[in-house]
């Protein structure tokens, strides 16, 4: 009989079950914050500078689920064992990283996320569903906290400031082996901002094979050339 993947299994499945209910409050906690984001969106010309991650601390801001299985999938078929994730927020992408880490035979998920309320609540929803001995949420500016990383990196997931997508990259870049995937979230939010990621990422000049998926907000999927 072949074992369940440690996706389905417990406690990661409830655990992954509930942040996703929750984070269906998200709509709620945008309409509350709309005014305020308007109005400093307004004031500062940008959406990344109007709009701060204070502002979101309540908010979960997640991939969705179909986007957190294509994480899954992706890290399983390449056999990832380090994985560096930039937007941890409540640690619903990592708990999909670190069960496909635990199924590949161990390995570590390197998170960063600059919301102390958020890193808390991170460890916590990791150590419920059993996968803390798999993930380092790091605490801070991802620009400071990427900067040392253990060998080899097989995948990148850039969910966090989407002004920080381009830099993040330059800070990883080099430590991410042949054949290594980048995927990044939001590429249909966030049209207009994220246009010249996808640009370079599909002109072949990064050394990148890259396509846009319509999966939930739009992910951008990498393959690394070397």
């Amino acid at each position: 009989m072949t074992a369940q993947s440690t996706l389905n299994t417990e406690p990661t499945r409830s655990v992954l079950d509930r942040l996703h209910e929750e984070a269906k409050g998200d709509r709620l906690r945008f309409i509350t914050l709309a005014p305020r984001m308007l109005l400093s969106v307004l004031r500062h010309g940008s959406f990344a500078k109007g709009v701060t991650p204070s502002m979101m601390k309540e908010c979960f801001i997640p991939l969705t689920a179909e986007g957190g299985e294509l994480l899954y999938l992706t890290a399983r078929a390449i056999g990832a064992k380090t994985i560096v994730e930039f937007g941890t927020s409540f640690a619903i992408s990592p708990l999909y990283l670190a069960a496909a880490v635990r199924d590949n035979g161990g390995g570590l998920v390197i998170g960063t996320e600059l919301e102390p309320e958020k890193h808390a609540r991170a460890l916590a929803h990791l150590k419920q569903a059993r996968l803390d001995d798999l993930v380092d949420v790091r605490l801070g500016d991802a620009m400071q906290t990427l900067r040392e990383l253990p060998g080899a990196v097989d995948m990148l997931l850039l969910d966090g400031w989407k002004n920080l997508y381009m830099p993040v990259l330059d800070l990883v870049q080099p430590r991410l082996r042949k054949g290594a995937v980048v995927v990044a979230d939001n590429i249909f939010t966030f049209r207009k901002e994220l246009r010249p990621y996808v640009e370079q990422m599909q002109s072949g000049r990064r050394g990148f094979d890259s396509t846009t998926l319509s999966i939930g907000q739009g992910l951008e999927y990498s393959v690394y050339r070397g």
